[in-house]
């Protein structure tokens, strides 16, 4: 397809697709998928190889947001029968972290639900940072607290924090629909905040809440003039209790066209497959990794996951490789321009991936807000089917129809006394 070839070449150049030829990913038919799958491959592999970055989420502090997001489970108003308890303590958070580092994690993602954090809240992490670093001095730790206030940015940053997680989530122009007690451009300026306190940024979407082909276009363009570092690309988990529980419209194969059309405009990004991806993705996961560098392992912030060691069988299965703390993620170019606090270098000439730089800013941790929590972090996943509440054996579902054996609540880990998955 000269479409495709015209998209590889724009991406080995790093070269900016028209609307035009994005919307043309997401319009291109089941018939062209693996095409279209190969094609963004190459471009993946230019600047990121055969690499994945593994990262793993630690939830600070679960339930009882205040804000409405239509799409989280910890929202105001939400029934969802999910975790709920307040901050864990220092120690507590480092032992969670600990088990997502022992399964090959390179960065840890701090998430607490709720609007944003208070200067209190600010230290409460700070020391947790703190005491994450003094017990592995390598990893990287990304915070994602929700709408940040002046200074708070900078503290985290003088804590040890690397990144800071905040998506932009969907369109500026469909964003009201979705949320009502804070606005796009709210985040838009949380996440200028943390590049400004020279943070690696990582914002990305959510899809599959009824949004257009133009609104996914349009946010994952927007995301591309913010300029994060990472874009974690979330699939909506449709929990029960909340606003869009109905809302089950995506497929494997929507899921990897999206992914494809995002890696298209952020060819040289750490493009990372986060909430949602073994509820909508499944059997097919192993593809996305041609289009993606970075998953999150084990369990999300309020559902769970498929099982760490299922996740590291499939990334060597497929043929890719774990990304060792010793290894840097992003390519040179956007690494100098993290380290030297500058933006606009980012227009130098390309490097290849064998060149890659600063690996302590590689990717956007939580996510911001992935499928789930208040304003940052995702959720989505599942473990096995529930037997009470998964189809008969051999039963087909019909397409778009409800999967509720395809989520779980998460059970374990952080904040109860039973084992984390990683």
């Amino acid at each position: 397809m000269d479409l495709l070839n015209t998209l590889v070449d724009k991406g080995l150049r790093r070269e900016l697709p028209t609307r035009e030829e994005a919307l043309a990913v997401l319009a291109t038919s089941d018939d062209d998928l693996l095409d279209v799958v190969a094609a963004a491959g190459k471009v993946r592999r230019q600047w990121f190889g055969r690499r994945v970055k593994l990262n793993y989420l630690v939830n600070l502090k679960s339930g009882l947001c205040p804000e409405d997001c239509s799409y989280c489970s910890q929202r105001l108003g939400s029934t969802a029968g999910i975790l709920k308890y307040t901050w864990l303590k220092p120690d507590e958070a480092s032992k969670a972290a600990a088990a997502g580092v022992a399964g090959g994690a390179k960065r840890v993602c701090l998430v607490a639900s709720g609007r944003g954090p208070t200067d209190r809240d600010v230290d409460r992490v700070t020391k947790t940072i703190e005491a994450i670093k003094e017990r592995h001095e390598g990893v990287e730790v990304c915070a994602c607290l929700g709408l940040l206030s002046d200074g708070q940015a900078d503290r985290l940053r003088s804590a040890g924090a690397d990144a800071y997680n905040h998506n932009l989530n969907t369109s500026e122009e469909t964003y009201g629909a979705i949320t009502t007690t804070h606005t796009y451009a709210d985040r838009v300026e949380t996440v200028q905040q943390a590049q400004a306190a020279g943070l690696s940024a990582c914002s990305g979407l959510i899809a599959g809440m009824g949004e257009s082909d133009k609104d996914l276009v349009d946010v994952v363009f927007a995301l591309r003039d913010l300029d994060p570092d990472s874009v974690p690309v979330n699939f909506l988990i449709p929990f029960e209790g909340t606003p869009l529980a109905k809302e089950w419209n995506l497929t494997p194969q929507r899921c990897l066209r999206i992914l494809a059309m995002v890696r298209f405009v952020c060819p040289d990004v750490e493009v990372r497959l986060a909430g949602g991806r073994e509820v909508h993705l499944r059997s097919m996961q192993p593809l996305a990794l041609h289009l993606v560098n970075s998953i999150f392992l084990g369990d999300y912030l309020t559902s769970e996951g498929q099982a760490g060691q299922t996740d590291l069988d499939m990334i060597a299965d497929a043929g890719f490789e774990v990304e060792g703390q010793g290894t840097t993620t992003l390519p040179r170019h956007r690494a100098d321009a993290l380290s030297g606090g500058g933006r606009g270098s980012r227009a130098a000439a390309p490097e290849a991936v064998g060149a890659t730089g600063c690996g302590s800013h590689g990717g956007g941790g939580c996510g911001s807000h992935e499928a789930s929590g208040g304003g940052c972090g995702p959720c989505g996943g599942h473990d096995e089917p529930d037997p009470s509440t998964a189809a008969d054996a051999g039963e087909s579902v019909p397409a778009g129809a409800a999967r509720t054996d395809l989520v779980a609540v998460r059970r374990r880990g952080a904040g109860t006394d039973l084992a984390p998955n990683a």
